[in-house]
């Protein structure tokens, strides 16, 4: 599903003392089978944005299209229910949301919600339980005597099982230790990859952004400040020092680079292993008479 803002704004307790204006103006495009990261500082609008995206919020100007829904200030989905069931979001520590006395009943709970067939969620359960790393003997437990990472992925085969053609990431892997968060995010980027699902995450950590997203959505102060590929927005060092952004580490490390052999390696997303096989073709350029 495509997502389109088209000049939103949003603002909170509009009218009254209290007023504040968390989204300004914004408008982009996020192709259906995109992996998008949306990057900024607390307050920079990324929560707000994403509850626009199944209609917990509506724009105060402008419009969201999510899909064939469209969201204005005046006009919201006749079949909200619908598209809510098109849109799945994984809100931190989701393990909190947590609260039926087995395995299966949470997992269940979503597309029961929905009018999922009792058949069809027993098939989701039996497709979902592999893909986020649980063993099947695990359904009929409580889910609450799972370790904590455990009930991460239950919460997340719970979202997972209503079948959402958009899957919403907000800081999906807070709280957990460096192992579990790349386990975490490479579960996430196998799942869009094989469902070919429109993927958003809301996130702090550039190296995630950098190395799992297509594209690149920065916020600040409530403004899109800056927006293209990764290779193209990370590259700009001093834009996003202005807003305090710090660059990957992979960008830090070729800027280093260049400045020491007076070599350019682009940045072209590559992983350790190419990099390492660039920088040693270089190398041996240098050390040629």
């Amino acid at each position: 599903m495509d997502i389109t803002f088209k000049d939103v704004s949003y603002i909170y307790q509009k009218n009254t003392p209290f007023a504040h204006q968390a989204l300004d103006d914004i408008s982009f495009s996020i192709p259906s089978g995109s992996f998008v990261a949306i990057i900024g500082h607390t307050g920079s609008g990324k929560s707000t944005l994403i509850q626009h995206l199944n209609g917990l919020a509506a724009p105060t100007e402008g419009e969201v299209m999510i899909g064939d829904f469209r969201i204005t200030n005046k006009e919201k989905p006749k079949d909200m229910k619908k598209l809510r069931s098109q849109v799945g979001v994984v809100f931190q520590y989701p393990e909190h949301q947590l609260f039926e006395e087995t395995i299966a009943k949470d997992i269940a709970f979503g597309p029961q919600n929905f009018g999922v067939a009792d058949r069809e969620i027993e098939k989701r359960i039996q497709e979902i339980i592999p893909m986020v790393g649980l063993s099947e003997d695990l359904l009929e437990r409580s889910p609450f005597d799972l370790s904590g990472g455990q009930m991460r992925r239950v919460a997340i085969a719970g979202v997972l099982a209503v079948k959402p053609r958009i899957l919403v990431l907000d800081e999906p892997t807070a709280g957990l230790d460096p192992r579990g968060q790349k386990e975490i995010m490479d579960m996430f980027y196998h799942l869009h990859q094989k469902e070919n699902m429109t993927t958003v995450l809301v996130t702090h950590s550039m190296e995630d952004a950098v190395k799992y997203a297509d594209h690149i959505i920065i916020l600040n102060k409530g403004k899109k400040y800056m927006e293209g590929r990764p290779e193209e927005v990370f590259t700009q060092v001093e834009a996003l020092n202005k807003v305090q952004l710090d660059t990957p580490e992979m960008i830090q490390f070729l800027d280093k680079f260049a400045r020491k052999f007076k070599r350019e390696i682009p940045f072209q997303k590559q992983t350790s292993d190419q990099l390492a096989k660039e920088i040693q073709q270089v190398l041996r350029g240098v050390e040629s008479p």
